[in-house]
């Protein structure tokens, strides 16, 4: 299995058996020596760098009703908070002073939040923040509206595909929801011109190994300048409650491709993995991760923005905590930055 990790090291593409025969027959062996792989490509890249953003989740509101996500139309146990501009101009103004060069507002799908409405918030961010840089993760928009986020100053949009293929995608979610106009809003948000970020869950109900090819295949082709490769974990209040959570390790392995795959991605360590084990974080870095996205949501709704159980908020995923987890990056060898990190 070495010879497909040799490959992916040399930049050569593999097809979607070579991926699957990876997939299937890995073993610890072959594991490690892709997290070595992949830490030499991004120690490459940013040296031992991992950069730090701010993470504001300013909406649990969300139209969609996808089977996986607990702030889901219909789990009506949820409840349910938008942040005010001023609300969130807060948040910004006490991740400024911790540091922060990077803002990320992530909400559910939420109509409240017209064009016009987040015209004005990102404008008065990026006047008091100038040097900042904003990322936007709200999901499938117009054209005309991911131009005009551009052109009032967000710099990153989110939006995971969550699975590449549309028969898998159709089981996550209910009829209303495909995959193509997702795919389309991605080629959009690139054309445009925003660093563009996507991602899948490793794990999802019903996926397969060819599904995982099959994503692998996707940002091969797509390329995007930001990934978001995290276990899928089940809510309590969803259909899908009673499946397993996705596998650590398999997810750390798909980060280490994803890294020699996008030797320049930016590639987070996800919350999702910190909360399925406890060095996940850490984990995820020695794998080829390089980005942190610590909460600095109000501390009273940090609760109700429950993706899957038990997501962390506070600890090394709170904004607070930002000195300890700069002490877990250093005792691994790493450190974490406050500086934009732009692609």
């Amino acid at each position: 299995m070495k010879i497909q990790i040799d490959k992916l090291f040399q930049n050569t593409i593999l097809q979607k058996e070579e991926w699957i025969l990876l997939l299937s027959n890995r073993d610890r062996e072959t594991i490690d020596y892709a997290f070595i792989k992949a830490r030499e490509v991004s120690i490459q890249h940013f040296g031992n760098k991992v950069f730090a953003r701010g993470l504001i989740e300013f909406t649990n509101y969300c139209k969609n009703n996808c089977f996986y996500c607990g702030i889901r139309a219909g789990n009506k146990r949820t409840l349910r908070y938008r942040l005010s501009k001023e609300d969130i101009l807060e948040c910004c103004r006490v991740g400024n002073e911790l540091g922060f060069r990077t803002f990320v507002l992530q909400g559910g799908e939420d109509p409240f939040f017209t064009d016009e409405k987040m015209l004005v918030i990102i404008s008065e961010i990026k006047n008091k923040y100038p040097d900042n840089a904003l990322t936007l993760s709200i999901g499938e928009r117009s054209y005309d509206s991911y131009l005009a986020f551009k052109n009032a100053g967000v710099d990153r949009y989110l939006l995971r595909h969550e699975t590449a293929n549309g028969e898998h995608y159709g089981k996550l979610h209910p009829n209303n929801l495909s995959n193509i106009p997702r795919k389309q809003c991605l080629n959009d948000l690139k054309n445009i011109g925003f660093q563009t970020g996507t991602g899948f869950m490793v794990g999802s109900p019903y996926q397969t190994k060819e599904n995982l090819a099959e994503d692998l295949m996707f940002i091969a082709e797509f390329k995007p300048q930001m990934l978001g490769v995290g276990p899928f974990i089940p809510h309590k209040d969803t259909p899908f409650s009673d499946f397993p959570a996705g596998n650590v390790e398999l997810t750390l392995f798909l980060l280490s491709l994803s890294r020699l795959l996008l030797p320049k991605v930016l590639l987070p360590a996800t919350t999702a993995l910190g909360t399925l084990d406890p060095k996940g974080r850490e984990k995820a870095v020695l794998a080829g991760a390089n980005v942190v996205m610590p909460n600095l949501s109000p501390l009273h709704v940090r609760e109700q923005y429950m993706l899957y159980n038990n997501k962390l908020a506070t600890g090394l995923e709170a904004a607070e905590g930002v000195a300890k987890l700069a002490e877990s990056m250093s005792n691994i060898g790493y450190e974490l930055v406050h500086e934009r990190g732009d692609y």
